[in-house]
C-alpha cells in the first residue's frame, strides 16, 4: 500500500510512491463565487506544441508522450486514446525525458523553484520529487546511460546545471551551466563522469573531478577559432571523447580537447545540411543527423572519428551513405528510436506541425516515410465554432484553414493556401440557413475568403473519385478589401452585413448575398483589433471598432446602394462615435514591489510544501530594510493597446486593456478597473457565465447575476491554467452552440476542448453533423482564387480604373493637338510648293522662310544636346547588347570548333561538308591520362619501394658488419700498441683465421637458408599451372552466351556506371579526333580551292592579254573563273562593321516598308480599280548597276591599250615583218593553249581530290552512324547501370570488406604460422645450446674424474629462481630497500624449500680435492642451463598462446569465408540479373548481305530473332580451339608421362644421395673420435679465437706487475735499513729488559710470599666460585661467536644464490686465547 512521505534520514524506500491527486493542480475557486470545482473537464486535446525543444518522447512501441500546455499527453497510437496528466504547480510544464528502461519518465515543471517529478509506467504513479534544482523552469533533462543519475539544466535567470542521485532524491552537484540560454545536457555514454551542455554560441565540457574539497563539476567552454560563432543546438558525444555538434549553416564541428578540430562538408563545400542540424544520433556504428531542411542524413562513423584537416581552411569534404527526404515543407527537431517486433522504428517532430513514422533501415523494402498527424504550427491565430453542431474551425499562419469535430475528437478536413491565416469566423444561421456551412477567414495578404463546407458522401457518386471523406472544404468567393492582414470579422446581428478590419487601419463592409457585394470602408485611427456588433437587444444595430492604439469607435451598418462607389469606396459621411483612452489607471512604480512578489510566491511555495507533508526549515528572518518613500504617479506615454471589447446593456460596452478592464458607458469612462490581465471574453448562451481567456493560458470563469455584467460581481472567479504560462496566452475561447462545451485555442498551438460541469452529462447520442451540400453545388463553377500577394485591393483596382480614365482622356488631348499640327505641316508645305511654281526671280529662297535664324540654331543646339543624352541613355542598353553578344558568342561560338564548311567542286555539283564540331571538354582527355599515368605510379613505385628495401636492408647488413669489425680492431690495435711483442702477433692472426672461418660458416648458412627457401612446400603449385586451370574452368563446355541462365560474367568483362562512363568518353574522344582529322582534310581543300581560283584569275589575265594579239577567229573561249559560294566561309558572316550594320538596318526598314506598302497597294487597288505596275530596271537595279559600271571601268583599266589608229595610209609589211608576225602568231596561240589547259587541269585535279575525300567521309559517316547507334545503346546502359549502382556498390562493398578481412586474418594466421615456426626454430637453438652445454660440461670433466657424478647433480640440480624485473630509474630508495627485503625473503623460503630436497649434498661449498675453477665452471653451467629451460619453458608457453590464437583465428576464418561465399553468390546473382536487363536492350548491328551466313533453303528466313551475331575472329577462333585442344591433350599425356618418369628418376637419385649422406656422417664422426677421442661441434671448433678482453686483462696485469716489483724492491730497500737500526735498538733494548726482569722477578717473589700471607684465611670457599664465574663468560662468549657465524653463513648462502657462487671465508673473531681454551 502507498504511504504519503515522511521525512527520513535513512534512504527512500524503493517502493515508495507519492499520490497523484495530492500533487496534481486543481482550479482555483473563490468562496463567494459559488461554482463547483469541476465545472470544466478536458475532454481532448488537438494541437500539438511542435516547436517546442524536445517535446517527443516514447514509452513503448505504441505509447507517445509529449507536453500540451499545463498536461503531459500520452498517446496510443493504435486506439488514438488520449490519457493526460497535470502539471503539479499550475505554472506549466518546461521539459520531459524518458528513462533508458522505459520504466519511468520525468517532468520538468515551470514556476518559482519548480519541481521535477519522476513517474512509474505504466501505473502512472509519482514515484520521486526533486525539489530546488532551478528558480523559474527547466530547459532540459537527461538520464544517464544506465539511468541511475539525471542531469538537470534550467532556463533564465540562473541556467544552474544540476546532477541528481533521483531515486534519494539528492543533488549530487551542481554549478552554473552559461549566462545564456542553455538547450540540452547530455551524459557521455562511454563515461558518465564527462557531460556535455551547449546553447546560444556555446558548448561546453563537463568532469567530475575529485579536489581536495571533494567531488566538483568542471567545464572547460569550447573554443570555435577561426570558425564562426553559431548556436549549437545538436551535437553526440563519440566513444573515444571527441563530440561532433551541427551549426547554424548546416556543416558539422568535431570537438577534441575543447577546440575545433575540422570542420565537414560536403563535396564542393556544401554544407551537410541546408539549415542548422537539429539532432545527431550515434547508432550502430552510424552516425545520422537531422536538419531542418527535412533531411535524415547517415555518416560514416569511422571517416569521420578519424577526420582531420588538411589545410588552412579546416573544412574536410565527405559525402553522406545514405540520405532520407522526410518531406517537402518540413523542419525536423528531433527523432527517436524505439524497437517493434525486434525491427527498428523512428518517430520524428516536426516543427512544421507533424509527427511522423520514419524507416532508416536504407534496404530494398524501406518503407516511405508516414506522417502520422498533422497540427498547426506556430500560433492560431484565430477560430470559430458552428452554430448548429459540434465542428469548429481553426487557421494559423501556416496557411491552412481545418475542421475539427469535437465530438468525435478527430479532425475531419483542412484547406491549404499560398498565405497564412489570420482571423476567421462563423457565419451564423441567418445567413447560412439551413446549412450553416459558411465561413469566412481573413488572410495576411488582405484577403477575405468565403469557404463552404459540405459532406462530400451527399453528392452524386462518379467515377473516378476516390477517398470520399466526412467533409471537405471548397472556396466559394475570394476578394481583397485590406492591403494588409486581416485582423477581425463579424456578421451583422440580421446577418446582412459582413465587417472586416486590417492592420491597414481601414474597416471595410459588404452586403451579404450569394455574392458578397462591397458596400464600402471607413478609417479608423489605428490598426484594427476587434470588431463587435450590437446584440438584438439593443435597438439600433451598430459596430464597435476597436484599435490597438487605444481608440474605440462605435459607427451604425452601411446600406447598399446609398454610397457612390463611382470614384471610391470611402465612406466619409457615416456617423461615428470616438473614444480616446489618452492613459488608463495611473501606473505606480514601487521599488519594492519585486522584493512584495517575491515574498508573496515563497509563502505560496511553503504553503503548498506543507501541504505535500514537507517539513520546511525556518530560514532566519533578514533584516527589515528602510522603505523609501514612493514615487510620483507614472504616465505612460504610449495608451495601453486594446485587447477586447464587447456590448453589456444597451448603452454600454467594456473594453478589455492591456492589465486593465473598463466598463464604459455611451460618452463617460467608469472608474473601475480589476486585476492585471488581458483577456477575450464570451457569454453562454444561457447567459449564467463569463468565460475569460487569460494571457498567461488559464481560463477564468465570472458567474453572472440577471445576466448581466457589473463591476460588483467579478470578485468571485473560478480559475483553471490549462495552456502554457509563458507563451500560450489565449487566442479565442468559445462555447458549443448548446452550451455543453467549451473549446479553447492559445498561441502555444495547443486546442483544448471541456465539458461544462460534470461528464456524466455527455450525451452518448450527440454526434456532430456535416452540413449536406447545396443541390447546385456540383453545378457551380470554382471560385477563382487570388494567390498573388501585390494583387489589387478592391479600392486600388477602383482608384486604378479612375486613373485609366484620366490617362485616356489626356492621350485624347494629345491626339487632338498632333492633329492640328499635321494641318499647320501640310499648310507650310502646299506654300512650299506655290513658291516653287513661281517664276524664278519672284521665288523666295528657304532661308526666307526662317523668321529666326537663332530659333534654327537653338533648335540644332537642342537637337545636339537630345544626342548626347540619348547616347547617354542609350550606353547602359549599347553595353547590356554588347555583353549579349559577348555572352551569345562565347556560348554558340567559342564553343564551337568547327562549324559547317560545304566545299563545291569546280566542274561539277559535287559537294563536300565539314562536321560541325563541338570543342570537347579537357577532362575526358585528363581522365584517360590519370588513369593511364596512375597504373604506371602505382607500378613504379612498387617496384621503387621493393628495391628500396633491398638496398636498405643490404646497406644495414653491411654497416653493421663493419661496425663489428671497426669496435673489435682498435682495441686489438691499441693492445699490440702498447705491448707488441710475438704474442700479439699470434693473437692478431688467430683472430684473423677464426673470422675467415666465421665468414665462411656465415656464407655456407647462408647459401643453405637460401637453398631451403628456394624449396617449394609439399603443397607448392606452379602460379601459371594455376592460371592455366582457371582458365579452362572457366572456358570449358560450350561458348558462353550472354542469354544463358547460367552464364558467370568474367571479372575484366563486369561493367559498373564508371567503366561505362569511360567508355563512352573514350568513344566520344575517338569520334571527335576522327571528325576533327576529316575537317582539317576539308578545311585544308577550302584553302586549295583558294589558291587555285587566285591561280586561276592569275591565268587567266595572262590569257586575255595573249588573246589580245590574236584575231577573234582565233581566239578560244576563257574559261571561267570559279567564285567561293558563301557556304565556303561561314566565318565571314560574323564579320561586320558599322556600315554592315547600318545597311542591315536600312535593308530591314526597306522590306517592312515595302510589305506595308504592298498591303497598302493591294487595298487601294481592290477599292479603287488600279493595277501594281512592275518598278522599272532604274528603280530596283541602280546600286547593282552602279557596280557594274565601277566593274567595267576597273576591267577597262586592267585591258592593254589599244594601239592608236592613223589616219595616213598603212605601208605594206616587208617579209621579214610577217614572218615575225607569223612565229608571234604562233607562239600566242600555243600559249593559248597552253594557258587553257593548265586552268582545266586545276579545276579537274581539284574535283578529282574532292571526289577522293567525299569517298572517304561517306565511309566514315557510315563509321559515325554505327558509333551513335553504338553511343546510344551505351547510354542506355549507363542509364541502366546507375539504377544498379547503388545496390551494386553495397554488395562490392560488402564482398570488398569480407576478403579485405579474410586477407587480413589470413594474413594474421601467416603471422602466427611464421611466429611460431620461429619459437620452433628458437626452440631447436636452445635445445642446441643445452646439447653444448652439456657437452662443454662434459669435456671440462676430463676423462675418470672421480667428482663426475657430484658435479653432474650440481649441474642438474632443480632451483627455483626469482625472476628478473625490469627496474625503473625513477623508482624511490624506500621501494628499491622494499623490494631486496622481499627477494631476499623469497630467496630464503626457496632454498628452505630446496633444501628439502636435496639434503644429501651440499652444493654451496666446494669438496676437498675437487678443483675449484671445475667447481666454479660447474655452477655458471648451471646458471646457463637454467637460464635455458626458463627461454624454453617461456618460448613454449608462447607457442602454445599463439596456436590458442591461432585456432581461434582459423575458426572465424571459415565463418567470414562463409560469408564471403555467400555475399560473392549474391553480387554474382546480382550481376547475372544486371546482364538480363542489359540484354533487354536493343542493339543496332549493321551488316551486309555477305555476312548473313544464316540461309534457309537459299534465302533469308523472315524470323532472325534466333540467330547469334559473331565477329569472324570468335567464330574462327572457336573452330581452331577444337584442334588446338586435341593438340594440347596429346601434349599433356606426352608431359605427364616425362615428368612420371623424372619424378621416379628423382625418387631414386634421392635415395642414392641419402646413402652417400649416411656414409660420409659415419666417416666424419669415426675420424673425430680418432682425433679427438669424443664427438665435438666442428663448427664452433673453427670459430674458436682469442678472447680480447682477457688478453688484454692479462697485459695489463702484467704491466700492473711489473710496476709492482718495482715497488716492492724499493720497499725491501727500505726495510732493510730500517731493521739494521731496529736491530741496534733492539740490542739496547735487550740489557735494559734484562735488567727489568731481575727486578721484576724479585718483586714478583716479594708479593707472592705477601699474597700467601693474605690469602690463607677463607681460601677454600672463593675458588669453586671463581672458576664459576669463567665458565660463564667463556660460554656466553662462545654463544655470540656462534651466533655471528650463522650470520656469515646466511649471507654467504644469499651471495651464491644470487651471484657467482664464489665463497669468502668468514670473518675471524678477536683472537683470545683465554676463551679458545
Amino acid at each position: 500500500p502507498e504511504k504519503k512521505p515522511e521525512k527520513l534520514e535513512r534512504k527512500i524506500s524503493e517502493t515508495f510512491f507519492y499520490y497523484y491527486k495530492d500533487l496534481c493542480s486543481q482550479p482555483f475557486v473563490t468562496s463567494d463565487s459559488g461554482i463547483p470545482i469541476n465545472l470544466l473537464t478536458l475532454i481532448h486535446s488537438f494541437g500539438y506544441d511542435c516547436t517546442k525543444s524536445a517535446n517527443l518522447q516514447l514509452l513503448d512501441s505504441q505509447t507517445l508522450l509529449y507536453v500540451a500546455g499545463n498536461q503531459l499527453v500520452l498517446l496510443d497510437l493504435k486506439t488514438k486514446y488520449q490519457s493526460y496528466l497535470r502539471s503539479s504547480s499550475g505554472g506549466g510544464i518546461g521539459i520531459i525525458t524518458v528513462h533508458p528502461s522505459k520504466q519511468y519518465f520525468a517532468v520538468g515543471e515551470k514556476g518559482w523553484k519548480p519541481n521535477i517529478i519522476i513517474y512509474e509506467y505504466p501505473s502512472l504513479k509519482p514515484y520521486r520529487i526533486l525539489r530546488g534544482g532551478t528558480e523559474e523552469a527547466y530547459a532540459f533533462a537527461d538520464f544517464n546511460h544506465y539511468g541511475t543519475l539525471l542531469a538537470s539544466v534550467g532556463s533564465s535567470p540562473d541556467y544552474m546545471l544540476t546532477i541528481w542521485d533521483w531515486k534519494q532524491e539528492k543533488i549530487v552537484l551542481r554549478s552554473k551551466a552559461f549566462s545564456q540560454d542553455v538547450y540540452k545536457v547530455t551524459f557521455s555514454p562511454e563515461n558518465e563522469e564527462q557531460l556535455t551542455t551547449s546553447g546560444a554560441g556555446h558548448i561546453k565540457f563537463w568532469k567530475m573531478a575529485h579536489t581536495f574539497t571533494g567531488l566538483k563539476l568542471q567545464g572547460a567552454l569550447g573554443r570555435f577559432g577561426k570558425t564562426a560563432v553559431t548556436d549549437i543546438v545538436g551535437y553526440v558525444e563519440l566513444p573515444d571523447g571527441k563530440v561532433i555538434s551541427g551549426s547554424e549553416w548546416g556543416n558539422l564541428l568535431l570537438w577534441e580537447g575543447g577546440l575545433i578540430k575540422v570542420e565537414l562538408c560536403r563535396t564542393g563545400h556544401r554544407p551537410c545540411h541546408n539549415g542548422p542540424v537539429n539532432q545527431l544520433v550515434l547508432d550502430e556504428g552510424e552516425l545520422v543527423t537531422v536538419g531542418g531542411d527535412g533531411y535524415i542524413r547517415v555518416w560514416d562513423f569511422e571517416t569521420i572519428d578519424a577526420a582531420d584537416s588538411v589545410d588552412d581552411t579546416g573544412l574536410l569534404e565527405m559525402e553522406h551513405m545514405n540520405e532520407l527526404l522526410v518531406g517537402k515543407n518540413v523542419n525536423l527537431s528531433s527523432i527517436m528510436k524505439i524497437h517493434d517486433l525486434g525491427q527498428p522504428i523512428w518517430y520524428a517532430q516536426d516543427s512544421n506541425g507533424a509527427i511522423w513514422k520514419l524507416d532508416l533501415s536504407f534496404s530494398n523494402v524501406t518503407h516511405d516515410p508516414e506522417c502520422l498527424f498533422t497540427f498547426h504550427s506556430g500560433k492560431i491565430e484565430a477560430m470559430g465554432v458552428s452554430p448548429v453542431t459540434y465542428l469548429m474551425a481553426t487557421t494559423a499562419l501556416d496557411h491552412s484553414v481545418r475542421i475539427y469535430d469535437f465530438i468525435g475528437n478527430c479532425q475531419l478536413t483542412e484547406i491549404k493556401f499560398k498565405q497564412g491565416g489570420t482571423a476567421l469566423t462563423w457565419a451564423p444561421r441567418v445567413v447560412s440557413l439551413p446549412y450553416c456551412s459558411l465561413i469566412a477567414v481573413g488572410f495576411e495578404d488582405g484577403v477575405v475568403r468565403i469557404i463552404e463546407l459540405y459532406d462530400p458522401r451527399g453528392l452524386a457518386i462518379v467515377a473516378g473519385r476516390t477517398n470520399v471523406g466526412n467533409a471537405e472544404m471548397r472556396l466559394k468567393q475570394a476578394f481583397k478589401p485590406h492591403t494588409a492582414a486581416v485582423t477581425a470579422l463579424a456578421y451583422e446581428r440580421n446577418g446582412e452585413v459582413i465587417a472586416t478590419g486590417s492592420k491597414d487601419k481601414t474597416v471595410f463592409f459588404f452586403a451579404v448575398e450569394d455574392k458578397y457585394e462591397p458596400i464600402g470602408y471607413i478609417c479608423v485611427p489605428g490598426p484594427v483589433q476587434a470588431l463587435q456588433w450590437s446584440p438584438p437587444s439593443h435597438a439600433e444595430s451598430m459596430l464597435l471598432v476597436l484599435c490597438e492604439n487605444g481608440f474605440a469607435l462605435q459607427v451604425p451598418a452601411p446600406i447598399l446602394g446609398e454610397q457612390d462607389t463611382v470614384s471610391t469606396y470611402e465612406i466619409k459621411d457615416l456617423p461615428t462615435q470616438y473614444f480616446h483612452f489618452c492613459s488608463i489607471k495611473s501606473r505606480i512604480k514601487v521599488k519594492n514591489c519585486p522584493k512584495q512578489e517575491e515574498e508573496k510566491a515563497r509563502l505560496a511555495w511553503i504553503k503548498k510544501q506543507q501541504e505535500m507533508g514537507l517539513e520546511i526549515e525556518e530560514e532566519p528572518e533578514a533584516e527589515p530594510e528602510k522603505e523609501e518613500p514612493l514615487p510620483p504617479i507614472y504616465v505612460p506615454q504610449e495608451p495601453s493597446p486594446i485587447v477586447c471589447g464587447f456590448y453589456s446593456a444597451p448603452g454600454k460596452f467594456w473594453l478589455s486593456l492591456c492589465h486593465w478592464l473598463f466598463a464604459v458607458a455611451t460618452l463617460t469612462v467608469l472608474d473601475q478597473y480589476l486585476e492585471l490581465f488581458s483577456f477575450c471574453s464570451l457569454y453562454s448562451t444561457s447567459k449564467l457565465l463569463m468565460f475569460c481567456g487569460m494571457k498567461d493560458g488559464a481560463v477564468r470563469v465570472y458567474p453572472l447575476q440577471d445576466k448581466d455584467l457589473s463591476a460588483d460581481m467579478m470578485n468571485g472567479y473560478w480559475s483553471f491554467n490549462m495552456h502554457d504560462n509563458d507563451y500560450g496566452q489565449i487566442q479565442a475561447i468559445y462555447s458549443s452552440y448548446d452550451d455543453r462545451f467549451l473549446v479553447t485555442c492559445g498561441a502555444d498551438s495547443n486546442i483544448f476542448t471541456y465539458n461544462i460541469l460534470s461528464p456524466e452529462d455527455i450525451q452518448r447520442e450527440l454526434k456532430a453533423k456535416v452540413p449536406s451540400p447545396r443541390g447546385d453545388l456540383e453545378k457551380e463553377k470554382t471560385a477563382e482564387d487570388i494567390e498573388d500577394p501585390s494583387a489589387y485591393s478592391i479600392e486600388n483596382a477602383k482608384q486604378k480604373k479612375e486613373y485609366d480614365q484620366i490617362m485616356k482622356a489626356a492621350e485624347d488631348k494629345k491626339n487632338k493637338k498632333r492633329q492640328e499640327l499635321i494641318i499647320l505641316r501640310h499648310e507650310f508645305h502646299h506654300l512650299l510648293q506655290r513658291n516653287m511654281e513661281l517664276p524664278k526671280h519672284m521665288q523666295l529662297h528657304r532661308e526666307e522662310f526662317e523668321m529666326d535664324h537663332r530659333i534654327r540654331e537653338e533648335m540644332d543646339r537642342q537637337t545636339a544636346q537630345r544626342i548626347q543624352l540619348v547616347q547617354k541613355e542609350l550606353a547602359w542598353d549599347q553595353e547590356k547588347h554588347r555583353i549579349g553578344l559577348q555572352k551569345l558568342q562565347s556560348r554558340f561560338r567559342d564553343t564551337l570548333e568547327f562549324d559547317t564548311v560545304v566545299v563545291h567542286a569546280i566542274g561539277s555539283n559535287h559537294q563536300i561538308s565539314t562536321y560541325r564540331l563541338l570543342a570537347i571538354s579537357e577532362r575526358y582527355y585528363k581522365a584517360r591520362k590519370q588513369s593511364q599515368t596512375g597504373k604506371r605510379r602505382t607500378s613504379k613505385l612498387g617496384k621503387e619501394a621493393e628495391q628500396r628495401r633491398e638496398s636498405q636492408k643490404e646497406t644495414i647488413s653491411e654497416e653493421v658488419m663493419e661496425a663489428d669489425k671497426l669496435k673489435k680492431r682498435p682495441q686489438l690495435q691499441g693492445a699490440i700498441g702498447r705491448f707488441g711483442g710475438t704474442r700479439l702477433e699470434q693473437i692478431r692472426k688467430n683472430m684473423e683465421k677464426a673470422d675467415r672461418a666465421k665468414a665462411k660458416i656465415m656464407q655456407r648458412r647462408k647459401e643453405w637458408d637460401e637453398l631451403y627457401k628456394s624449396k617449394p612446400s609439399d603443397n607448392y603449385e606452379n602460379p601459371k599451372d594455376v592460371q592455366d586451370i582457371k582458365e579452362a574452368q572457366e572456358n570449358m563446355g560450350d561458348f558462353k552466351l550472354k542469354t544463358a541462365t547460367n552464364y558467370k560474367i568474367p571479372e575484366h568483362m563486369r561493367m559498373n556506371a564508371e567503366k561505362k562512363k569511360m567508355q563512352l568518353r573514350s568513344l566520344e574522344v575517338a569520334v571527335h579526333e576522327k571528325k576533327l582529322t576529316m575537317n582539317k582534310w576539308i578545311i585544308s581543300l577550302r584553302d586549295l580551292k583558294v589558291a587555285i581560283i587566285e591561280e586561276i584569275v592569275c591565268l587567266v589575265q595572262e590569257l586575255k592579254s595573249i588573246q589580245s594579239a590574236l584575231d577573234a577567229s582565233e581566239q578560244l573561249p576563257i574559261p571561267p573563273i570559279p567564285q567561293l559560294h558563301l557556304e565556303e566561309t561561314p566565318e565571314k558572316k560574323f564579320q561586320y562593321d558599322n556600315n554592315i550594320l547600318l545597311k542591315f538596318k536600312q535593308e530591314q526598314e526597306n522590306k517592312q516598308r515595302l510589305s506595308e506598302q504592298m498591303e497598302d497597294n493591294a487595298s487601294f487597288a481592290v477599292f479603287g480599280g488600279k493595277f501594281l505596275h512592275a518598278p522599272s530596271l532604274k528603280e530596283i537595279d541602280s546600286p547593282s548597276r552602279g557596280s557594274s559600271v565601277r566593274s567595267m571601268r576597273i576591267a577597262s583599266s586592267i585591258t592593254p591599250m589599244q594601239p592608236k589608229v592613223f589616219e595616213i595610209e598603212k605601208a605594206e609589211p616587208t617579209e621579214m615583218e610577217l614572218e615575225i608576225f607569223k612565229r608571234e602568231k604562233i607562239r600566242n596561240i600555243y600559249l593559248q593553249e597552253t594557258l587553257i589547259k593548265r586552268i582545266n587541269e586545276l579545276v579537274v585535279t581539284f574535283d578529282a581530290e574532292l571526289h577522293l575525300l567525299r569517298h572517304q567521309k561517306l565511309k566514315l559517316d557510315t563509321q559515325m552512324k554505327c558509333a551513335d547507334l553504338r553511343h546510344i545503346t551505351w547510354f542506355e546502359e549507363l542509364l541502366l547501370l546507375k539504377n544498379f549502382e547503388k545496390h551494386e556498390d553495397t554488395l562490392q562493398e560488402r564482398v570488398n570488406n569480407l576478403s579485405n578481412e579474410v586477407e587480413e586474418m589470413q594474413w594474421k594466421l601467416d603471422n602466427y604460422l611464421s611466429q611460431m615456426e620461429d619459437k620452433k626454430y628458437e626452440i631447436a637453438k636452445l635445445q642446441e645450446r643445452e646439447k653444448a652445454l652439456y657437452a662443454t660440461f662434459q669435456a671440462s670433466l676430463g676423462e675418470n674424474n672421480k667428482f663426475a657424478s657430484f658435479l653432474t647433480k650440481v649441474l642438474k640440480k632443480k632451483i627455483k629462481r626469482i625472476k628478473k624485473k625490469d627496474v625503473e630509474g625513477d623508482r624511490d630508495e624506500e621501494d628499491e630497500s622494499d623490494e631486496e627485503s622481499d627477494d631476499e625473503s623469497s630467496l630464503e623460503s626457496d632454498e628452505e624449500d630446496s633444501g628439502s630436497d636435496d639434503e644429501v649434498f651440499d652444493d654451496s661449498v666446494c669438496p676437498k680435492n675437487c678443483d675449484e675453477a671445475l667447481f666454479e665452471t660447474t655452477l655458471q653451467l648451471r646458471e646457463k642451463r637454467l637460464d635455458i629451460e626458463e627461454a624454453l619453458v617461456e618460448e613454449k608457453k608462447v607457442i602454445d598462446n599463439l596456436k590458442k590464437e591461432y585456432d581461434a583465428l582459423a575458426k572465424k576464418v571459415k565463418v567470414v569465408e562463409a560469408s564471403l561465399d555467400t555475399a560473392e553468390g549474391e553480387l554474382e546473382a546480382f550481376q547475372r540479373e544486371k546482364q538480363q536487363r542489359l540484354n533487354e536492350l536493343h542493339v543496332v548491328v549493321p551488316l551486309k548481305l555477305h555476312q548473313v551466313e544464316y540461309v534457309v533453303n537459299g534465302e533469308l528466313p523472315t524470323d532472325l530473332s534466333q540467330t547469334l551475331v559473331f565477329t569472324n575472329q570468335s567464330l574462327e577462333y572457336l573452330q581452331q580451339r577444337i584442334m588446338v585442344l586435341q593438340h594440347e591433350k596429346l601434349d599433356q599425356r606426352e608431359l605427364y608421362k616425362q615428368a612420371r618418369q623424372q619424378h621416379k628418376q628423382l625418387i631414386r637419385d634421392r635415395r642414392e644421395i641419402e646413402i652417400r649422406i649416411e656414409r660420409l656422417e659415419e666417416n666424419c664422426n669415426q675420424l673425430m673420435l680418432m682425433k679427438f677421442g669424443r664427438m665435438v661441434d666442428l663448427e664452433a671448433l673453427q670459430t674458436l679465437s682469442v678472447n680480447i678482453n682477457l688478453e688484454e686483462l692479462k697485459m695489463k696485469m702484467m704491466e700492473k706487475e711489473h710496476i709492482q716489483a718495482q715497488e716492492l724492491k724499493n720497499w725491501e730497500e727500505k726495510i732493510f735499513e730500517l731493521r739494521q737500526r731496529l736491530m741496534l735498538l733492539m740490542k739496547e733494548n735487550t740489557s735494559k729488559l734484562q735488567q727489568l726482569n731481575s727486578f721484576c722477578i724479585e718483586k714478583q717473589r716479594l708479593g707472592m710470599k705477601l699474597d700467601a700471607l693474605q690469602n690463607n684465611l677463607g681460601a677454600e670457599f672463593k675458588g669453586p666460585r671463581k672458576a664459576e664465574i669463567q665458565e660463564r663468560e667463556r660460554l656466553i662468549t662462545l654463544v655470540q661467536l656462534q651466533a655471528q657465524e650463522a650470520e656469515v653463513l646466511k649471507e654467504e648462502i644469499t651471495i651464491l644464490s644470487r651471484k657467482d657462487g664464489r665463497i669468502f671465508p668468514p670473518p675471524q673473531p678477536p683472537p683470545d686465547t683465554k676463551i679458545l681454551n
